[in-house]
């Protein structure tokens, strides 16, 4: 096992259908931040949308991909099944009542180590959970949304992992990503590592495979500190016999990828450069944002993207 631990989750990338009914559920509904309006490098015809807060912290964004009329993803496992957030002890009332004011059908809150969980979907089906979580007040929270800063979502919680068998993914995370098992309950086991990141694997014998699309998670990406951090990581995984990926410039973040032993695609990102490269705090997500080398083609990635509106709060109500 790495001597180099994993801060935390730095952030989760799912996969939504209309990008305007993902920006008008995250922003007016769950009162997160748009801090970047980008396209997906790999497929500059699509949106890729990034929440956070304020500034887009490690550990508070939920990127997606925008992919308009796809196919739904099918819950499975291999697969990331659940996407949790923090929040303040007692905000539990106040975000099912907010939730189910706005027609999100909620389900009752159950108790999951020794924690209130309220579990809903967003409009294309993806599973997220809002944890209370003691600790959660201490962190930032984006001071200007629509949620009283009292009741307002503090980044993630965890995430889930749902797996054929657990084992085998169980050992990279302890073995090779310096995870320890906090607790089983039931066929779930928690996981934690560095400042808190927990992560959840449920062991689903029986269960079909998931299949990756509209409304379910594309990957998930742990933190790294810095530069040197993740070519230190990268060259841990290789001694693992992990396939590993060059790095990759990603503009806001420099990033590796490999898959655990389930099938599910992890990341390792820098903390830096973050999200203020481009444009200032008070203007994050205002403008659709483009890297160097996709620069010359704007004018026909703007032809081929649907328009969409900005949220007032984000200072600009209509992307160019």
């Amino acid at each position: 096992m790495s001597n180099i631990k994993i801060p935390g989750i730095h952030h989760i990338t799912a996969i939504a259908g209309e990008p305007q009914r993902n920006i008008d559920f995250y922003t007016g509904i769950l009162g997160q931040r748009l801090v970047k309006q980008t396209v997906n490098f790999d497929d500059p015809g699509a949106y890729h949308l990034y929440f956070g807060d304020e500034v887009g912290t490690p550990g508070t964004i939920l990127t997606f991909f925008a992919w308009p009329g796809a196919p739904r993803g099918r819950w499975g496992t291999g697969q990331i099944v659940a996407v949790s957030f923090a929040i303040p002890p007692d905000s539990l009332t106040y975000w099912s009542n907010r939730l189910q004011e706005h027609g999100v059908n909620v389900k009752e809150p159950v108790t999951r180590f020794g924690e209130q969980v309220l579990s809903f979907t967003d409009p294309d089906g993806l599973t997220l959970e809002l944890i209370t979580h003691q600790q959660a007040e201490q962190r930032r929270v984006w001071q200007h949304g629509p949620i009283p800063v009292e009741h307002a979502i503090r980044g993630f919680h965890s995430l889930t992992l749902a797996e054929a068998g657990q084992e085998a993914t169980a050992a990279m995370l302890t073995e090779v990503l310096g995870f320890q098992l906090l607790a089983p309950e039931g066929n779930r086991y928690r996981y934690v590592v560095g400042q808190g990141a927990a992560i959840d694997v449920l062991n689903l014998a029986h269960e079909t495979r998931g299949r990756i699309a509209v409304g379910t998670v594309h990957h998930v990406a742990w933190r790294a500190t810095d530069d040197a951090q993740q070519l230190a990581w990268r060259q841990d995984l290789l001694d693992q016999g992990s396939d590993v990926t060059p790095v990759l410039d990603r503009q806001y973040f420099h990033s590796i990828y490999f898959r655990e032993p389930g099938g599910v695609l992890f990341e390792i990102a820098t903390d830096p450069p973050g999200f203020t490269r481009d444009e200032p705090i008070e203007e994050l997500g205002s403008h659709l944002k483009l890297p160097p080398w996709l620069e010359v083609e704007r004018a026909q990635i703007e032809q081929v993207l649907p328009p969409i509106h900005v949220p007032v709060s984000n200072e600009e109500t209509q992307q160019g």
